[in-house]
């Protein structure tokens, strides 16, 4: 009579177990729906590429009718000119979102000027005006291949593009001596935020330490001098590389702007019935 191994009864009690597991946790799957053909199996995670119309992430664009879209956007491909643009990678979505939930902080104020009677305790308050304040989204940005780091190096460099004035020499674009551009700030669905005009006040960015950077590049680099005469845009290799933390935090503080010709459309009855929240076209704004 041969013995058996002494490992082989443990073997198989971890085998028997281990098939226990499995059985109990593809039964909650398939409870759940999530079989071998279920869209939620071949779902993939992406940052960008969603349905306008069903986009509720926190989002800063450019106005699609503002002079300065075409400028932001575009790509110049000449002999002399480079080809990519540090903001391709936001053309789609016209700006910046945060790809994980942010922290909002949203302030309205009334403001009421005390008037002081003579022997009394408690002075009237004369309203004098409302305004919404300053809001602050702040959010994290993981960074987990090179795409996605393109995406986080044009989310900075957007942001400092928008707290810049037109200024300086060779300004082609026919806005020289303008203010930053005033934005859309949209989110959480039509009667949160949707397309409320804002202005960026300040932003921050925390790039910790201890944490791992991805490189990328941003661009193409022109080459004029290929063996055979003619003008090529070639990769180089060392050239143009950027790294992004692999997680880190942006923070923004914008503050609502209404034109006055906006502000002549406001009437108090059509915004506490929901109408005034921008969605009665694509020239239409919120209020908040």
């Amino acid at each position: 009579m041969v013995d058996k191994p002494k490992g082989t009864t443990f073997t198989k009690v971890v085998k028997d177990v281990g098939r226990g597991v499995w059985d109990r946790t593809f039964g909650r799957l398939f409870s759940a729906g999530i079989v071998n053909d279920s869209v939620l199996r071949r779902s993939v995670a992406k940052w960008s590429n969603r349905d306008s119309d069903h986009d509720w992430r926190v989002r800063l664009q450019v106005p699609t009718k503002s002079p300065l879209y075409t400028q932001l956007f575009s790509t110049k491909k000449g002999p002399a000119e480079e080809e990519f643009n540090v903001l391709e990678p936001l053309k789609e979505m016209r700006g910046i979102f945060w790809p994980l939930t942010p922290t909002m902080m949203v302030q309205h104020s009334a403001n009421y000027n005390p008037l002081a009677q003579t022997h009394s305790n408690y002075p009237f308050q004369a309203y004098q005006n409302s305004q919404p304040d300053m809001l602050n989204i702040i959010g994290d940005f993981p960074v987990q291949n090179q795409e996605d780091a393109q995406h986080w190096v044009a989310t900075v460099h957007f942001l400092r593009t928008m707290t810049k004035g037109f200024f300086g020499q060779y300004d082609n674009t026919g806005l020289k001596g303008n203010p930053p551009q005033i934005l859309h700030l949209s989110g959480y669905g039509m009667h949160m935020f949707n397309r409320v005009p804002v202005v960026i006040n300040q932003f921050n960015v925390e790039m910790r330490q201890g944490i791992d950077y991805i490189s990328t590049r941003q661009d193409q680099t022109y080459r004029d001098n290929v063996p055979n005469g003619t003008a090529d845009y070639v990769n180089v290799d060392k050239m143009d590389q950027t790294w992004a933390p692999t997680l880190s935090t942006i923070s923004v503080g914008i503050t609502p702007v209404y034109s006055r010709n906006s502000i002549r459309d406001f009437n108090m009855q059509d915004f506490f019935m929901g109408k005034l929240n921008g969605k009665r076209g694509n020239d239409s704004i919120g209020f908040i």
